[in-house]
């Protein structure tokens, strides 16, 4: 039997039994609703996670990417939505190559950038599916939700566009202050997007599906009446910021890091063999302390560079060089393109080595 503790580090280690839990429990939530659920496989980017997924129900995988949609569809998942607004001819003929596979769904936000997805489709003869990106308070990509109307329309009138409906994403939940916070942003997202579908169907326009996402809002979103699709993709690891957030306890967490005190050199400072390459340098949300905390102690990691990981040892805390210890990362999303692979354990035994098969894949 081999041991996670006697792993080379700095690696990643996923509790099997932690993140089969988190996909059940999300998984209920969304079959307790009548919601198909749609996980944002950018979080793991692992062929054995999303197949996880959607063995336990999960009605397909949402990605960032065609490339990564290629990685899953290549797996065996034949219903993808890429949750992001694609732009440009070349993507727009890998996709058609992509939709002869597969169920395919494209973002979109604007009719220029539909448009230019549209014209290898009708030259074709066929149509690639499209939802409609609405900014429901996080303004980053998405029309405003009194603009949807008017655009839906347009997209519904392009040859080789077919619009199946709208979607979301309130990723301003990570920046709220208390669980309350974070729910009251729930139930506004999934609203939002329900009225604008209304506003949507009183042009005549059939709406689909009208899909929210953010782990932290999921179960609230996702229970607004007219909601039919969830896309989370944090649950399925959880990290820092979801504790931080009073999305999760920390014993949901199931994605960790394994690393070795490297060093050190003086009194209250101990560093670490993982760095920025290892765990990122997201902050911790929605407040920032530090990159991640030690497991077992109240040390965190508070500065990063490449290869090294510093702590500010906490009072009562000690190390030791060539001490193997387990960082809990502000970002698991980060984290998991980082590595090739990640090692899958039970307890203190481990079970697999999975490829993170769509690392990289930024197309």
């Amino acid at each position: 039997m081999k041991r996670w503790a006697d792993l080379e580090t700095p690696c990643v280690l996923i509790d099997v039994d932690r993140m089969e839990r988190n996909i059940a429990r999300t998984a209920g939530w969304a079959q307790a609703r009548g919601v198909r659920l749609r996980p944002h496989a950018k979080t793991h980017k692992v062929i054995e996670v999303g197949r996880r997924q959607l063995q336990a129900g999960a009605r397909g995988l949402s990605v960032a990417k065609g490339s990564e949609a290629e990685v899953f569809a290549a797996a065996g998942c034949d219903d993808l939505f890429i949750a992001f607004p694609v732009v440009g001819a070349d993507k727009a003929r890998r996709l058609r190559a992509l939709a002869e596979r597969v169920r395919l769904a494209v973002g979109v936000d604007s009719l220029e950038g539909a448009r230019s997805l549209a014209a290898p489709f009708a030259e074709a003869g066929r149509a690639l599916d499209v939802l409609l990106k609405v900014d429901c308070g996080l303004h980053r990509v998405g029309v405003d939700p009194e603009e949807a109307p008017a655009l839906a329309l347009r997209l519904a009138e392009t040859p080789g566009l077919r619009l199946r409906g709208l979607f979301t994403h309130a990723g301003q939940s990570y920046h709220q202050s208390t669980p309350e916070d974070v729910a009251r942003v729930g139930v506004h997202e999934g609203s939002i997007l329900a009225a604008a579908a209304e506003a949507v169907r009183a042009l005549g326009i059939a709406v689909e599906e009208i899909s929210v996402g953010s782990t932290p809002t999921a179960r609230h979103a996702l229970a607004v009446p007219g909601v039919t699709e969830c896309r989370p993709g944090n649950y399925v690891y959880h990290d820092a910021s979801q504790v931080s957030l009073g999305t999760c306890p920390d014993d949901d967490c199931a994605l960790t890091v394994l690393a070795t005190v490297a060093s050190v050199p003086a009194a209250g400072r101990a560093v670490l063999d993982a760095g920025s390459k290892t765990l990122s340098s997201d902050p911790l949300r929605p407040r920032p302390d530090g990159h991640g905390l030690v497991l077992g102690t109240r040390s965190r990691l508070q500065r990063l560079s490449e290869e090294h990981g510093v702590i500010d040892v906490a009072d009562g805390d000690t190390f030791r060089v060539g001490q193997k210890v387990r960082v809990l990362p502000n970002h698991a999303c980060v984290v998991s393109n980082l590595h090739d692979h990640v090692w899958a354990i039970r307890g203190d035994e481990v079970v697999d080595r999975w490829a993170v098969a769509a690392r990289g894949h930024v197309l």
